[in-house]
């Protein structure tokens, strides 16, 4: 690989400012992840659209928060504003476990460090730079500022929590991915406009007072239960995350509207979704695809994980109720062109430590790939969170052909020997029958393409849960799907003698989640020969409507009640389950279900030793990135580098 400059990297300290014969700044973003230009990592994505955009920036990573703020004065004021892009993940997910214990390490950080980055550094590195510099707008983006943008139940310290605006003193949210937005607000700075001039700018968060709200409160707008309400109700919490999600997820949009005390958060309806080539010059702006040099000799977890992949697509229509995709990205697909993701996979090859081997050429579901509805008017009026739930909408085009074109393209380059896909796979959309005989040969095709030549070994699906009921709530498909796919996995393995695993995802203490469902899924599970290495106990974070059936006790959208499991007890007496066969829990399993009164399934769960009936053949060629287990499904759902940029 070529060598490269300091001057390559966006600007970090007064001399790279210099190196560059730049005497003055134009946005200096604050980052709370280490600084790896690369199109996975937002504060990197954000950067190179202003100065693609021809304003000066420069990012100041990870921040001293303690003594005298020196690296918030390193390089002065900016002619604009300062930005704050606090991370790929929630900080707090990003910390802490479900049980709120400290994680083992920070994946953006460098060597793993946890000392890196203060708790909630938007509202820390906002009130420090309000102190030094009162007079220069702040203005907010990423996944912790976009996630809280309107009143949300935090988890950890377990209490309603108003727009992160009011808690930081921000001036500003750009909620969702930022690119357009942040050039539109240096556009509008740039030419004599005030903050206040940005107040109708689309995908943009304020706190106003009422004679402020541009043109007013009119009959378009929602307005939802004031802060003070959704204190005293959660009912109303609940009824306000129906409007707050389906507005994420229109065409068109209506403004949202919310009272806190004597203002008003005002939302902006977000942009279209992005067309291929505004996603390709997202894509295509000139990224060392490497950490600043400052971290040499030091790993940082997440660009490992992702520094050979390739993310081919934004936005995911699954709609689950944990995940912040939607609310993030939107339910629209927008897919890169082949020429786009080819040269990008160029790039990965002239990387010094590929060896011929893509970890993953995915996106946020790995083969949503050039979806989208038939008839575009039809999707115009539609406000669905998800397109395939409670079943595949009929107006969805489920053709993969265009993801197979890929894979052939990206697979013919010399250099390239195998492409993993290491996104998870929705194996709904492999066993729907469209009704189309061309779409339904598209899908056989694929599906036996994935399998024989894209598996690395182990296949991740996310069946999350064996109870119907709770899948339901979880917008997922039935069981018997996931059933249905793994006998089709093992008997396409077996017809070409392939060792291949399929990884389930499974989650535990969801809402509508009992210690009778955990003990039927540890049961079924075992029946099914899997002992399960990717599983996590529910983790309530901003924004999402699994959150809020668990902390208002409503599902949002019928209004009826919702069981949840809150106490560490109850959240570990579900837990447990998923590990019938350590020794140490069987005496507790036992336990529970004689209090269950479920004392038979004594003998079949406990019973019989674990056994597992692998595949006989061959393994699957070139296996280099198999990865080790991990407890992170929160942070591979809300940030996985590649899937889940923030902006």
């Amino acid at each position: 690989m070529a060598e490269h400059r300091l001057s390559d990297w966006l600007p970090t300290t007064k001399k790279e400012v210099e190196l560059r014969g730049w005497d003055e700044l134009d946005v200096i973003l604050f980052s709370g992840d280490a600084y790896v230009d690369h199109p996975s990592f937002g504060a990197a994505v954000i950067g190179r659209a202003i100065e693609a955009a021809g304003w000066q920036v420069a990012i100041v990573p990870q921040p001293d928060w303690h003594g005298d703020f020196r690296d918030f004065k390193k390089l002065g004021r900016p002619r604009l504003f300062f930005g704050i892009a606090p991370g790929c993940m929630d900080s707090m997910v990003n910390k802490y476990t479900a049980n709120r214990r400290l994680r083992s390490e920070d994946a953006y950080s460098p060597d793993g460090r946890h000392d890196c980055r203060p708790e909630y550094p938007t509202i820390v590195y906002t009130q420090i730079l309000k102190q030094l510099y009162p007079d220069v707008p702040v203005v907010l983006g990423g996944i912790e500022a976009s996630m809280r943008r309107l009143t949300h139940y935090d988890y950890w310290q377990d209490r309603l929590r108003p727009s992160i605006l009011y808690d930081s003193g921000a001036d500003m949210v750009i909620y969702g991915m930022g690119e357009r937005g942040i050039v539109e607000l240096c556009t509008l700075l740039s030419q004599g406009g005030s903050i206040k001039d940005a107040r109708t700018l689309p995908q943009t968060v304020f706190v106003v007072d009422q004679d402020e709200i541009p043109g007013g409160i009119t009959p378009d707008d929602i307005l939802l239960h004031s802060h003070e309400e959704c204190l005293e109700s959660k009912r109303a919490e609940a009824e306000n995350y129906r409007h707050i999600e389906e507005e994420s997820n229109k065409v068109h949009a209506q403004r949202i509207i919310q009272q806190t005390g004597r203002q008003y958060t005002l939302v902006n309806p977000p942009y279209p979704p992005m067309t291929t080539e505004q996603l390709d010059a997202s894509f295509g702006y000139p990224y060392t695809r490497l950490p600043h040099p400052k971290y040499k000799n030091k790993r940082i977890p997440a660009y490992e994980m992702i520094k050979h992949s390739v993310n081919i697509h934004r936005g995911c229509f699954g709609g689950c109720a944990f995940c912040t995709i939607s609310a993030h990205q939107g339910k629209f697909i927008t897919s890169r062109s082949k020429e786009s993701i080819l040269r990008e996979v160029r790039e990965v090859m002239a990387l010094d430590d590929f060896k011929g081997y893509l970890s993953d050429l995915g996106g946020p579901s790995a083969n949503m790939y050039g979806m989208g509805g038939k008839n575009k008017q039809l999707c115009e009026k539609c406000k669905r969170p998800s397109c395939i739930h409670p079943q595949i909408c009929r107006n969805l085009d489920t053709n993969p052909q265009a993801l197979l074109n890929i894979y052939h393209a990206v697979d013919q380059l010399p250099g390239i020997k195998k492409s993993f896909i290491g996104s998870g796979v929705r194996y709904d959309l492999l066993l729907h029958k469209s009704g189309d005989e061309v779409t339904d040969r598209a899908i056989a095709e694929y599906t036996r393409e994935l399998i024989c030549r894209h598996v690395s070994g182990r296949l991740k699906v996310a069946p999350e849960h064996t109870s119907d009921d709770v899948l339901h709530l979880m917008r997922k498909p039935s069981f018997s799907q996931f059933e249905t796919f793994k006998t089709l996995f093992d008997t396409i393995n077996k017809q070409q003698g392939l060792r291949q695993q399929i990884i389930p995802y499974f989650i535990s203490s969801h809402p509508g989640c009992h210690e009778a469902d955990m003990a039927r899924l540890a049961l079924i599970t075992k029946r099914l020969d899997f002992q399960l290495e990717q599983i996590q106990d529910f983790t309530p974070t901003p924004m999402t409507i699994s959150t809020e059936m668990w902390y208002t006790g409503y599902d949002p959208y019928t209004l009826k009640p919702v069981f949840s499991a809150k106490t560490p007890a109850e959240k570990l007496a579900q837990r447990m389950f998923f590990f019938w066969y350590k020794p140490e829990e069987r005496q507790k399993i036992e336990r529970e279900l004689r209090k269950l009164g479920m004392d038979h399934l004594i003998q079949p769960l406990l019973g019989q030793k674990f056994q597992t009936n692998r595949p006989q053949g061959k393994h699957e060629e070139g296996n280099p990135h198999r990865r080790k287990p991990t407890d992170r499904k929160a942070q591979s759902r809300n940030v996985r580098g590649r899937n889940r940029r923030d902006r």
